[in-house]
Order: C-alpha cells, then structure tokens, then sequence
C-alpha cells in the first residue's frame, strides 16, 4: 500500500485494503492468542512455586479464553462459502396466526439483536411493518460485523413457537410461526443489472418511531422488481433518497443471493447430487409450556434455557450446525 501509484486505481486499491483487512481477521486474533499462551507458559512455574493463589485463578480464566477463541476460529475456518465473510441483511416475517404471529415475530428480533450486540456487531432496522394489535408483521435488519452472513446463514428458515398466549384470555396454548431470510451484503465492484423498466418504485409515509418526519412526508420506499417478484422496502431512513439508495442495496444484494443459489443448483444437478433445499422448512422449536426447550431440528442440539436463548445466547446453536453443515 505504500507503493508508488496505489492510489492511481481506487477501484484495486479499494479491493487490496479489504484483502488486508479479512487477513487481519485472522492474523490479529492468532497472535494475541499465542503472546497470551507464550506469557502464561513461561510465568506458570514460578508461580506454582510461589503458591499465588489469585494469579492461579487469572491464569485459569485466561485459558478458558483462550479455548473459546480457538474453538471460535475452528468455527470460522468452516465459512468458506463465495459471501461468508460479507454483512448480511437478516428478514423476520410473521406467519398465520395474527397477534401472536406478530408477536413472536417481535421476540425474535430482539433475540437477534442481543446476539449481534454480544458479537460486537452493528445492527440497524431497515424496515418495520407493525402488526396491527401488537408485536410486527415485518422486520428487516441490516447486520454488519466479520462474517456476519457466515453465521446468520444458520437462522434461515422458519422458526416455531409453542407457548399460552398473553392474548388468550382462556390461557390456552398457541403455536405460532415466524420465517426467517439472511441475504449477504454484495460488495460495490460486483456487477448485477438492474434495468429500469424492470422494476416499480412506490413511496408511502413510514409508520412508527422515527423523529418528526414520520406520517408527514412520504420518506418510505417499496421497490419490485417485476421479473423475479422480489419486494425490497426500507423506511429506517431520513430521507426518501436514503431510503431508495438502501433499497436498491438490498435489491442488488437478494439478486445477486438468487443467482448464485441457481448456479449451485445447476452444478448439483449435474453432478446428480439430491439434497433437499431445508431453508423453507421448519428449523426450530421454540417450547415455553408445558416444558421449557428449544431445540433445531436439523442438528438436533437442544437447550432446556429458552429464557437465555431468547437473551441472545444463539452460538451454540449456530455453532452446531456450521459444524454439521458449513
């Protein structure tokens, strides 16, 4: 980077920073975890010697960090795939049931923001659609952090609660559903067409919290693109021409996802592989009554916690099926 004429394409230069960068991802953590080891190695003997209780338990915990960090990187290892490494775009949709669909919509996207903010990732709301009592019938997030696509891709799918509704004054049980969608954020230099006459834009005035704007101004924006009957919308912005620059972002992003999902069909096809798409399928079980589990049903890992899981404690389940499926 510091060569003479780096700068001369921006373009390259742009792409040679982001290669940096993801070595970064690695190199940075590899070395702090073998200074940590290195120190504790060398200082451990004198230490027992000395009988130092309190350094004793820093060691221990420092160990048990530096496990968790490597099984971390094991994990990592495993995302491998074209756009692991990319920000992603995480959708909740409620399904039939209402209030309580719409509500459990709700509970999940609190439960992915507790896992992103305990990940260090940033997330931001892009579109909400309120239900019409209570909860959501829509959320689209936007999640950016270091493999966020890589780990979010294990939530695809739909997602299944059973539990006595709030809403039931007889206290009976309910089951609801809610479907979830991560699309990987595409990178500017990634060449997707979109043709004018191929797509619709509408405008409508956004809904919810959102400062002075909101109700008064026609800021929100719907964009369809006609020939794959994608729907794209985003009212989490100030302006209409924010709202329409993020839109379009999505819009290229959830194309370039369709294509690639094609040319992996194809390429299965051909090689006669006959695995079964399970994104569309139920993934997970969510029980608050009469027994407190959740359990994926792909992997089978299961958690008698559901108040924690619903804090944001996800990585195990993320964690077992990259490591069954990655």
């Amino acid at each position: 980077m510091q060569a003479d004429g780096f700068w001369d394409d921006n373009n390259a230069a742009q792409k040679v920073i982001s290669e940096c960068k993801a070595l970064k991802l690695w190199t940075v953590p590899y070395q702090d975890l073998k200074q940590s080891f290195s120190s504790i190695k060398d200082l451990l003997p004198d230490v027992i010697a000395e009988n130092e209780i309190g350094l004793l338990e820093e060691f221990r915990k420092e160990l048990v960090r530096i496990d968790k960090s490597l099984s971390e990187m094991e994990i990592r290892k495993m995302l491998s795939g074209e756009m692991d490494g990319n920000s992603c775009y995480l959708s909740i949709n409620s399904g039939a049931g209402g209030t309580e669909a719409c509500d459990w919509a709700l509970m999940l996207s609190r439960m992915y923001q507790r896992w992103t903010a305990k990940r260090g990732w940033k997330v931001e709301v892009i579109d909400t659609v309120d239900g019409d009592v209570a909860g959501i019938k829509s959320v689209t997030l936007k999640i950016s952090g270091p493999f966020a696509y890589g780990y979010c891709k294990a939530e695809k799918g739909v997602h299944r609660l059973v539990r006595i509704s709030p809403f039931d004054s007889n206290a009976k049980r309910h089951t609801s559903f809610a479907s979830v969608d991560v699309t990987p954020e595409v990178e500017d230099d990634i060449e997707i067409s979109i043709q004018p006459d191929e797509i619709r834009i509408d405008t409508y005035r956004a809904s919810g919290a959102g400062g002075q704007h909101v109700n008064k101004t026609d800021s929100a924006v719907r964009i369809t693109h006609m020939p794959s009957g994608i729907v794209v919308s985003c009212q989490g912005e100030r302006s209409q021409m924010q709202n329409k620059e993020t839109c379009f972002k999505l819009l290229r992003a959830k194309l370039y996802e369709k294509e690639v999902e094609e040319r992996q069909s194809k390429l299965a096809a051909l090689g006669g592989e006959k695995k079964e798409n399970a994104w569309g399928s139920q993934i997970r079980n969510y029980v608050f009554q009469p027994y407190t589990l959740v359990k994926d049903t792909r992997t089978k890992h299961e958690s008698g916690n559901v108040q924690a899981v619903m804090d944001g404690d996800l990585d195990e389940f993320v964690n077992a099926y990259l490591k069954e499926f990655g």
